[in-house]
């Protein structure tokens, strides 16, 4: 398969596989793919290699790790130039408690979704963290109540 070409049905099905068995081994996987090992090897090497597969990680409790509260920030900037933008990126990702920062077409700039203890310790991240990245203008905070579906890709 050349590196451009779309994934065949057996690449998806050891990407869907990996994706919620990401320990599985390449025995077991080339079992549930129909494919005999090293084939099954070689097409999970060329996955990794081409970045479809960017890498495996334990999937962590919250409520174990004492992150429960979720709340999501719109995060409006007072300059939107590449060099505050550039900024920005660059700020957010030294805050450990921001899981997650898009960048938003529409009536904000920035989403993340920030993991922290409880509100209080939540209120603290805002205060501290949050409103003094470079540029932010304002935030509004949406508390999350339930985590309905939670999946990554």
């Amino acid at each position: 398969m050349h590196e451009n070409s779309e994934l065949d049905r057996y690449d998806e099905a050891i990407v869907e596989i990996l994706s919620r068995e990401g320990r599985l081994s390449v025995s077991a996987l080339s079992q549930r793919v129909a494919l005999s090992k090293t084939p099954c090897q070689q097409r999970l090497k060329r996955l990794q290699a081409t970045g479809v597969i960017r890498g495996f990680r334990a999937v962590l409790d919250p409520a174990k790790m004492h992150r429960e509260q979720v709340a999501f920030v719109e995060v409006k900037l007072s300059d939107t130039s590449e060099a505050a933008l550039s900024a920005f990126n660059a700020a957010v990702h030294t805050i450990t408690e921001v899981e997650q920062c898009h960048m938003i077409a529409g009536a904000f700039d920035y989403l993340l979704k920030v993991r922290s203890r409880d509100i209080k310790a939540y209120r603290q991240v805002l205060g501290e963290s949050i409103s003094t990245l470079p540029f932010v203008a304002s935030t509004s905070t949406h508390i999350s109540m339930q985590a309905v579906k939670d999946e990554a890709l």
